[in-house]
């Protein structure tokens, strides 16, 4: 089902979303998707592809251009709508029009090939914009409950009354973790010194880096990363793919797009090969580099390894 253009959403859905988290077994990877199917117009980029990914896996998917490889990554937290099929994270169909995308967009971190950070705010500002928005967003929610709570407790029963959603955050404590979180994440990738300076000023794999901070700023369950490094001059590639492979080693689930086929042979844990909007084959690097089957990748392999 296509998703389209989404209404909002009552906060009894959203109740209802959070709850449908907790219940839905049948699906038991992290990412699973089922007959995926992604058309524009008449062109079939996407042709009905089913695939798990579990839980602490590091994918690498590999392919040449035209692939369907960005637009496959892409449809995984639904930036681009499925023709049709399903896309379920951690049991819940992100195609299915009743769930808040952006309530389960929260725990799936996206890094782009061109860093899209916010030229008119500083480094901090990038980093903590969206959790302090959610976060005071969700105070502000907590805040609106609590008060139609009070008001029905007055009619109720002793014993039915409802109790209070616990709020232990002021608004200047909750952006004052996300800049601590922050500055904790620069101080890591050493460029805690850049907190105040503006993207436009830093070098490319800076700004890739931090994009990827500001990624981790939320807490994902999954990286998403679209070719990170196509973008870089080559002498900047390392110091990503350097952060990357720091992620990867510390258990972080990750599916990335690239072209870097050493990378791929060294971190990832299962490497896909699209041509045609399919995986033609898949495996673990050892199998993929060393023996593979399909004849179009290993004529993409004899091209690309020279």
């Amino acid at each position: 089902m296509k998703r389209g253009v989404k209404a909002q959403t009552s906060e009894a859905e959203n109740e209802n979303v959070r709850q449908d988290v907790e219940e839905k077994t049948e699906h038991t990877a992290l990412i699973e998707v089922e007959n995926l199917t992604k058309k524009f117009g008449e062109l079939l980029v996407l042709d009905n592809i089913s695939e798990k990914i579990e839980q602490g896996e590091k994918v690498a998917i590999i392919g040449p251009s035209g692939s369907g490889k960005s637009t496959f990554l892409r449809c995984l937290n639904v930036l681009e709508d499925p023709t049709s099929g399903a896309v379920y994270f951690d049991g819940v169909d992100l195609c299915d029009l009743s769930v808040d995308i952006n309530l389960h967009r929260r725990r799936m971190g996206m890094v782009f090939q061109q860093f899209n950070l916010f030229n008119n705010m500083n480094v901090l500002r990038n980093i903590t914009l969206a959790p302090v928005y959610i976060g005071l967003q969700d105070l502000r929610k907590a805040k609106r409950k609590n008060f139609f709570r009070r008001i029905a407790n007055v009619f109720r029963k002793e014993g039915k009354k409802r109790e209070l959603i616990p709020i232990d955050k002021t608004k200047q404590q909750i952006k004052e973790e996300a800049e601590a979180n922050a500055m904790r994440l620069l101080e890591r990738i050493g460029l805690a010194d850049k907190a105040k300076v503006y993207p436009s000023t830093l070098s490319g794999g800076q700004r890739q880096r931090i994009a990827i901070v500001r990624a981790l700023a939320m807490n994902p369950k999954v990286m998403l990363f679209d070719e990170p490094t196509s973008a870089l001059d080559p002498e900047m590639v390392g110091e990503v793919l350097s952060l990357i492979k720091e992620l990867a080693d510390e258990g972080m689930t990750m599916v990335i797009v690239t072209h870097e086929m050493g990378f791929a042979r060294e971190v990832a844990t299962r490497v896909l090969f699209m041509d045609g909007g399919k995986i033609q084959e898949q495996g673990t690097p050892e199998q993929i580099f060393g023996s593979p089957q399909n004849a179009r990748l290993k004529d993409f392999l004899s091209k690309v390894l020279q």
